[in-house]
Formats: structure tokens, sequence, C-alpha cells
């Protein structure tokens, strides 16, 4: 049976220089986490998100799912934002979409991919709100980008209306919603300017999403 034998020397590989930095880091972060940010990005292979923000293990709990979606049935995504948010009060939660993005891509394709168009289905109710705008853009990249911002901005609005963190601004807690996208191309974070730390700001942002 094969069992990757390069993988776990790579891991060994990887203790040794992390504990050489730090020693001790491994016990230390066995006995604690305590994030102050929850990432829900994309599953794509080349969005590894401790590394694009330079945090360690331990300074980001990660939900990844294709596309970065939040769906208000996705238990999942819902139970990760629940202990995120209630047990580890995190003070952010982040999400980020990278440009590129082949969920938002098969999205727009008119061809059938099995399964998972059912999953897309969001996509394309994100493309249907704003099919004008996209529809008048002459190049597919750019069409294919700017979906990828706009669905960050949608899925940041699901997060914002979800009981988990309703219930947190209710009791006052401080949690701050923001919506990012990553670069494949040169590496880099582009904040959309998508943030929403109050109910307020929630039905701005969805007054603007809907209005665009």
């Amino acid at each position: 049976m094969k069992t990757l034998s390069h993988l776990f020397a790579n891991n060994r590989r990887w203790v040794q220089a992390v504990e050489q930095r730090t020693p001790g880091f491994f016990a230390d972060l066995s006995s604690q986490q305590a994030p102050e940010y929850l990432w829900i990005g994309c599953s794509d292979s080349r969005v590894p998100a401790n590394e694009i923000v330079g945090l360690p293990p331990g300074e980001l709990f990660v939900h990844r799912n294709v596309a970065n979606l939040v769906i208000h049935t996705d238990i999942n995504c819902l139970s990760v934002m629940q202990y995120a948010v209630d047990i580890l009060k995190v003070k952010h939660i982040i999400v980020c979409g990278h440009y590129g993005c082949g969920g938002v891509r098969a999205a727009l394709e008119n061809r059938q991919h099995g399964l998972i168009d059912n999953w897309l289905r969001n996509i394309q109710e994100v493309y249907r709100h704003h099919q004008r705008e996209l529809q008048a853009m002459p190049a597919a990249d750019s069409v294919l980008n700017r979906l990828c911002e706009l669905n960050v901005a949608w899925q940041t609005l699901n997060v914002g209306h979800t009981t988990v963190v309703q219930e947190a601004w209710a009791r006052g807690q401080e949690v701050r919603v923001h919506g990012w996208v990553y670069g494949l191309a040169d590496g880099l974070l582009k904040d959309t300017e998508v943030s929403l730390s109050s109910v307020e700001e929630l039905q701005q942002l969805e007054h603007k999403l809907r209005t665009l």
C-alpha cells in the first residue's frame, strides 16, 4: 500500500523548522486556541488561508468550500460560524474569494457539470441580480472577475443575515464581517470595501446590492 511517504517526510521537516524558529511551539499550540479571525474561503488549492495573511497555525479559524459560499441551509458552514463566534469569540469574519475562481467560471458556463450544479445555482442568482452590468462588459475575464467580487459581496451579506451573527450583534458582541478578493496572479489581497458590524450596515449593504 502506498503511504505517500514524501508527505510524511515533508511534515517532519516542517515540524523541525517550526521548532527551530519557535521552541515549544506545538506544545503551546496544543493547549489553547484563541484566534481573532474566521476565514470563509474557496477550496482552491492555490489559496492557502494562513500563508496569504502571514499568520501561524492557531491564529485563523478556517472554513472552505467551492466558491466561498455562505448558504443558510449549509449546516457545516453555519456550525463553523457558531463555534467561531459563540465559543472562540472571533472578532472578524473574512469572506475571501479569488479572481479566476473555477466555481464562478463554471456557474457562467452554459453546460452541465453534475452534482455541483446545485451548488453553483447560488452564484447564478448573483449573476441574475447584476446581469445588466455584467452583460455590458466586453471581455469574458472581466465578467468573471467582477462576478467574483459581487459573489463575495453577497456572501458577506449572507453572513450578516445568519442567526449566529444576528444574535451576536443583539447581545453586543463585537463581530465585523469583511469581503476580500485574492489575486492569483500577484498574490495580493484586495479589500472590496464591503464591511459590516451592525444591522444598520447590513441593511445599507443589502440596499446597495439590490439597486446596483
